[in-house]
């Protein structure tokens, strides 16, 4: 998440960058649709070549690759147990969303009934940004990115279970401390009290 975007969508060739990351795409958003590019990369061999075809910034997947060795390296000489779920496995992309959320719980939005999302706490109404991959209104996303053009958008986003929210940060969750008004905290509310 510290890299440059990794999808080139040159002006004149936007079409063929289009279909090119429609190869990618993973139906619960951009960040699995990145790591779908990253893994296809690694497969690759990290072929320069093999970016410039499929409008891949080699340089941003590169840069991806050694954030990750050195995030292995740190937490190899920490003694850190690594533990990794196939891709295969069937909770593979589960697991994924609910470590990023471990770090984005603050960046969450939540579909209200009038087709805008709502951000958690402050409340400030966003759309999901033209660019992302998600061609679906989920209920519930976290995002990186809060962009203000002439909308606020939110960018980088994928969809999420409410209830992981929870075990996330149950201190962040306290729904005494949110606005009690808000649809997004009466259906928290709910599920908290079903766990």
């Amino acid at each position: 998440m510290s890299v440059p975007n990794i999808f080139l969508r040159p002006r004149e060739q936007q079409a063929q960058a289009d279909g090119a990351k429609r190869k990618f795409i993973h139906p619960d958003g951009d960040h699995l649709t990145m790591l779908n590019a990253f893994n296809a990369f690694v497969a690759k061999q990290m072929n320069p070549d093999w970016c410039w075809d499929n409008y891949l910034s080699h340089r941003a997947l590169k840069q991806t690759n050694d954030v990750r060795n050195q995030l292995l390296n740190m937490a190899t000489k920490q003694g850190l147990s690594l533990n990794s779920t196939p891709p295969q496995a069937a909770e593979y992309y589960e697991n994924i969303k609910k470590c990023l959320l471990s770090g984005f719980f603050m960046q969450v939005g939540h579909l209200e009934r009038a087709g805008h999302y709502l951000t958690l706490k402050d409340e400030q109404v966003v759309m999901i940004h033209p660019s992302s991959a998600l061609d679906s209104k989920p209920q519930w996303v976290m995002y990186n990115e809060f962009v203000l053009t002439n909308k606020n958008y939110i960018r980088t986003v994928t969809q999420i279970r409410p209830e992981w929210l929870f075990e996330a940060s149950e201190e962040y969750f306290d729904l005494d401390e949110f606005k009690q008004s808000s649809e997004s905290t009466r259906k928290l509310a709910r599920i908290k009290g079903k766990k």
